[in-house]
Parts: structure tokens; C-alpha cells; sequence
């Protein structure tokens, strides 16, 4: 098989969100799409329900319904994780290189959220290469994708602890990291959409098998991995 690399694209985040994509690759961000906000909508469903039935004082039935929550937070995680990964290893194997802009720290709430946005938009400003800038950007949003959901379900353990002495904040944590993650998905749910204008169309197959769980094919170079350094309403992404 002959390897073609994605040639550098001229145009904007914002021309290729108003962009069409053909049929095959419409479908395959059609599906992505509906399987990540299903999954979102029933975390974010769950939440809202906990949090009103606690602001009525409804505290025991608020902890009932926050059982589940830390489960359906990791239902939305796993397949945005997925997702992420995917393109990421698409991307090293056929130099994808499709157009983005840095993370915006203003879009999340919680300190280390900001924190690693804030240096996204610093390598964003230091990397050469606008690839260098996708592979950062991605490996950014797994970082804290893990983290939120790691947070979401640490804080969820602590309200369930008796001996809990901070509720508040607990409860402040939770919102946070709701709409970090919330964050998260639309970031990567705008990538998705740029990186499939930027595939090739015969690699698009192979693809939709890595999203599915086959490993990358070997028949393209693999480059060595870099270290990089280190409210339930839809956020809207500034220039997107």
C-alpha cells in the first residue's frame, strides 16, 4: 500500500467547522457524535438531578442519585479517551495535520484545567511545526480527560465519607469538573471534524478501525513518542 501523508491545509478552525465532509466521513463523525453525547447527556442528566435535589434539601435522595454519577462520568471518559488516542496515533503513523487552535484557559474552571490550557497556548506559540502543535494539543486534552474524571470520582468519594468536612467544596468540585469535561468533549468534538477534512480518504477505513480497537497499521513509520512538558451547558470555544 502506498502511503500518502496529509499535506498541510490552508484555512481556519472555523472554515472547516462550516465545512462539509463527504458521505463516508460525515457517517464516521455522525457516529462518534451521537455516541459521545448520549453518553454525555446522561452524565450531565444524572448530575443536574443530584444537584437540585440537594439545593431542595433533599440531601439522602441527592446521595442516591449521585451513586451512579461517578459511573456515567467514566461512560463519557472511556470513549472520549478512545477517541483522542485514535486520532493521536493516526496522526504520528500518516502525519495528519489538520488545522486547530490552542486551548483556551478561560473555557475551563477548575485551577489545573486552566493550568494546562495555559501551557497548550504556550507550546502553541513555541512548536514550528503545526503538527507538533495537534500532537500537543491531543495528548493535553487525554491528560485531562483522565484527570477530571479521576477528580469527579474522588470528589463523589468524599461526599459519600460521613466524616466529610468540606461538602461545599466537594460539591464545587463536582460541578467543575463537569463542565471541564463538557469542555473537553466540544474541543474534541471540533477536532474530530478538522482532522477528518485533513485524512486522506484512503485511510479513513483504517481509521474508523483504530476508533473500533484495531491497532495502527505497521506499514507506515511510527514516530517515537514525545514527553510533553508539563455547568451543564455546552461551552462555547472562542473562534470556533
Amino acid at each position: 500500500m502506498r502511503i500518502t501523508f496529509s499535506p498541510l491545509r490552508v484555512g481556519s478552525v472555523s472554515q472547516d467547522w462550516r465545512s462539509p465532509l463527504s458521505a463516508k466521513k460525515s457517517r464516521t463523525y455522525m457516529d462518534t457524535l451521537r455516541g459521545l453525547e448520549t453518553c454525555y447527556a446522561m452524565f450531565s442528566v444524572n448530575l443536574d438531578e443530584a444537584i437540585g435535589l440537594r439545593r431542595n434539601g433533599r440531601f439522602g435522595k441527592a446521595h442516591q442519585a449521585l451513586t451512579v454519577t461517578p459511573a456515567l462520568c467514566k461512560r463519557l471518559a472511556d470513549p472520549l479517551q478512545i477517541l483522542l488516542r485514535a486520532m493521536l496515533a493516526h496522526a504520528k503513523h500518516f502525519r495528519v495535520i489538520p488545522n486547530l487552535s490552542p486551548l483556551d484557559p478561560e473555557n475551563f474552571q477548575q485551577a489545573k484545567s486552566r493550568r494546562a490550557a495555559s501551557f497548550n497556548g504556550i507550546c502553541s506559540r513555541i512548536f514550528l511545526s503545526q503538527r507538533s502543535q495537534f500532537l500537543h494539543k491531543i495528548s493535553t486534552l487525554l491528560e485531562l480527560v483522565e484527570n477530571l474524571n479521576q477528580a469527579f470520582s474522588k470528589a463523589t468519594d468524599e461526599l459519600n465519607d460521613p466524616a466529610s468536612i468540606h461538602p461545599e467544596r466537594e460539591w464545587d468540585s463536582l460541578d467543575a469538573s463537569h463542565y471541564d469535561l463538557n469542555t473537553c468533549l466540544r474541543e474534541s468534538i471540533v477536532l474530530l471534524k478538522c482532522f477528518l477534512l485533513a485524512l486522506q480518504k484512503d485511510q479513513l477505513l483504517e481509521f474508523n478501525g483504530t476508533l473500533n480497537g484495531a491497532p495502527v497499521p505497521s506499514h507506515a513509520p511510527l514516530l517515537a513518542p514525545k514527553r510533553h512538558l508539563a455547568h451543564r451547558r455546552m461551552t462555547l470555544l472562542k473562534g470556533q
